[in-house]
């Protein structure tokens, strides 16, 4: 049987580590890999009562976390999960499924916003029609962003190099190598992430801050200018 990894990123992330890899067990991993930036608040401790097959440390940086966790991992398909997000149980078999057609290259999963118990209806209802909306984009033109849990074919991932060393947009680049090489499947359960950004920074803000910045990226602006926009 085809092996999958799961390789999830992780800067200080105490409080969501633990769900993140009961989730990755669920979904049905045959390998937990957490790859730590350099936590200073109890992430490395937490992974490791939570159970991580493996855990490393690396320089800060999401492209640089998982390309060390993808470099680390045994199996032949690689899933990157947010410390954040829980996958939906059982998504492994859904990838391998998926990805028994040689010409998939990789894909991922529709999104929820999963939203906190302070969030007002208004707030819920906007997180609602986002993720909604994310799915039509994803499915239209195949491009995928890291909270919904993209997966690739490890021995493609390895030929292209991994993620590209940027500050942002590693994802979106991703996706459009992935296109680029062959078919791209968006799976049919949902992964749920936390809307923590979005309700902090108000869901329509955040809303029209990523479209900018991946419409600005798209026309050129770089990938670092972009991520000091972002933060």
């Amino acid at each position: 049987m085809t092996r999958v990894s799961i390789v999830i990123p992780a800067l200080g992330e105490a409080g969501q580590i633990a769900d993140c890899i009961r989730s990755a067990r669920d979904a049905g991993a045959d390998e937990v890999i957490v790859v730590d930036g350099g936590s200073a608040d109890g992430t490395v401790a937490e992974a490791t009562r939570a159970g991580a097959d493996r855990l490393l440390s690396s320089p800060p940086g999401r492209a640089l976390q998982m390309n060390a966790g993808a470099a680390a991992a045994g199996g032949d398909f690689i899933l990157f999960l947010h410390a954040d997000t829980r996958l939906p149980a059982g998504a492994c078999k859904s990838v391998r499924k998926a990805m028994a057609d040689g010409r998939v290259v990789g894909g991922a999963f529709p999104l929820a916003l999963g939203a906190s118990g302070s969030a007002g209806q208004w707030t819920r209802m906007l997180l609602r029609l986002t993720g909604r909306m994310i799915g039509v984009r994803s499915r239209l033109f195949r491009a995928y962003t890291g909270d919904q849990a993209i997966f690739v074919r490890g021995s493609f991932f390895e030929r292209i190099g991994g993620y590209e060393r940027v500050a942002l947009m590693e994802d979106v680049r991703l996706s459009a190598a992935m296109r680029r090489a062959g078919k791209t499947v968006l799976l049919g359960e949902r992964a749920i992430t936390s809307a923590r950004r979005w309700e902090a920074r108000g869901p329509l803000r955040t809303i029209l801050r990523m479209w900018s910045l991946r419409a600005a990226h798209a026309l050129g602006m770089s990938a670092e200018r972009c991520a000091k926009y972002y933060r």
